[in-house]
């Protein structure tokens, strides 16, 4: 097969292909090496490249196979590795110019998981300073650009992950989430991104090692693609106390195949409380009979969220107080403002506060527990707008409500996060300028079976995300 054939096959087709030597590891790597090299100088996905160690990991790769070894679920396939995660002996700078130099001498759990499955790390993917809000610039590396249209953001934090993706550059990425990162960023690049329960996919090293609101997750083009790399990221660890036991096998892309007919789901445009930009809600809308095709029984509903916004801003600048103080008292001209702005709030915060945000946190969980005793599942848009100007920080109104901080445009997933349910964004539909619209699937707490069969019955119904960017013509020559 030529290069053009392999960028954009699907993971799981490659890693049949490559289990079965129809194709070799390096021939692989060198495809994706390749469409690194003429499209990522426009888009900006990845920022270290480890090109070498990739084409020797991919030797060796080769050569166990053939001399009759055991190969993992990943064996082969090419991974780009999120700029937050930690990479032994690579460069990892968390998007700060505090870290622009700084190589990790171990790897983080996830990275180790996906290396012991097999796959080859190709190198890092963009992200936002310290992972801040869902705009993936930085002082270090610039801003990544929107394959569909590269005047356009990303999203974030997850964003070159995402970029990458759409592009062709890797048929797989990690991802975190703690307000939308993993969602946002799919939405906006017509991928797929899941925000599994937390303690599905365990992660270490963690300061703050019992927090449920900031998990890592699996990206793909497809749903199969993403469970394949759930499968090997997922299950019990004893460095997470709140890891689950479930065994990351237990989530195979062959058992995606189900009948939803039947399924009970609960739609809704915008939790009755969050502006969304009329495009958004009109493809979201449009993309509902796909649901009903399918036998499933759709009722517009949602739960109560109230008190979401105030609670997710208290708990998220409690982290991030914890998390960056230290380095915001020795380095504070080396932040952006946003950044400044939610440590010191959680600097300023009381413990009342704190405790009181942690009882509202419990109460929307109930919520959102009792609600899916009359629904299987809640669908909602996964962005309140489509993908906006790269030179833009981020959105300040929408539909003439003006927002007050870089995180009120992202309620219709930070809502969701606070409840630690599991959600998924998969291809909806595309506006007429062709800017893609990320349609979001909520279950059950730690139902993530059901979310993602529901997700792949509709991708294979809709086929939205087959739709790729027209990039080459964006080149320059």
């Amino acid at each position: 097969m030529n290069a053009a054939e392999l960028h954009y096959l699907d993971a799981t087709d490659l890693a049949r292909r490559l289990r079965a030597r129809e194709v070799s590891a390096r021939e692989v790597v060198q495809a994706h090496l390749e469409r690194i090299e003429e499209v990522n100088g426009a888009v900006n996905a990845f920022v270290t490249l480890t090109a070498d160690q990739a084409l020797h990991d991919a030797r060796d790769a080769d050569e166990h196979l053939a001399g009759g070894g055991v190969v993992g679920p990943l064996h082969g396939l090419p991974i780009g590795i999120k700029d937050l995660h930690r990479t032994k002996g690579v460069r990892t700078t968390f998007g700060s110019p505090i870290h622009a130099d700084f190589v990790p001498d171990e790897d983080d759990l996830i990275v180790e998981r996906v290396k012991a499955a097999g796959a080859i790390v190709l190198g890092k993917t963009n992200v936002p300073e310290f992972g801040a809000g869902s705009q993936t610039f930085n002082e270090v590396f610039g801003a990544t650009r929107n394959p569909y249209d590269l005047t356009r953001t990303v999203g974030g934090s997850s964003g070159g992950a995402a970029a990458a993706l759409a592009s062709g550059m890797v048929p797989l990425a990690d991802g975190s989430d703690l307000g939308g990162s993993l969602r946002n960023p799919a939405s906006f690049c017509n991928v797929v991104g899941l925000r599994p329960s937390p303690g599905r996919v365990p992660v270490w090293p963690r300061t703050l090692a019992w927090d449920p609101l900031s998990v890592a997750g699996p990206m793909g083009r497809t749903v199969a693609d993403t469970t394949l790399l759930l499968s090997a990221i997922a299950g019990p660890d004893p460095k997470s106390p709140i890891a689950l036991d479930t065994p990351g096998g237990a989530f195979s892309p062959a058992a995606l195949a189900a009948d939803v007919a039947g399924t009970r789901i609960a739609w809704s445009v915008d939790l009755g409380r969050y502006p969304v930009e009329k495009v958004v809600g009109e493809v979201f809308r449009a993309a509902l009979p796909a649901f009903a095709a399918l036998g499933c029984l759709l009722e517009e509903d949602h739960p109560d969220f109230a008190g979401a916004d105030e609670t997710f801003q208290v708990l998220r600048a409690w982290l991030f107080a914890q998390q960056h103080r230290d380095a915001l008292a020795a380095h504070r001209d080396l932040f952006k403002e946003e950044l400044v702005w939610n440590v010191e709030k959680g600097l300023a915060l009381q413990g009342i506060t704190v405790s009181a945000a942690e009882a509202d946190k419990t109460e929307l969980y109930h919520r959102l527990r009792t609600f899916f005793t009359d629904h299987d599942v809640l669908v909602l848009p996964t962005c309140q707008v489509v993908p906006f100007d790269v030179g833009q920080r981020w959105v300040h109104e929408i539909e003439g409500v003006q927002l007050e901080t870089y995180l009120d445009w992202m309620g219709l997933c930070y809502a969701i996060s606070l409840t630690g349910h599991p959600s998924i964004s998969v291809p909806c539909g595309f506006t007429a300028e062709g800017l893609p619209v990320g349609l979001q699937i909520v279950g059950r707490h730690r139902g993530e079976h059901d979310v993602l069969r529901l997700a792949h019955a509709f991708e294979q119904a809709t086929g939205t995300g087959r739709t790729r960017p027209a990039l080459a013509s964006a080149l320059p020559v």
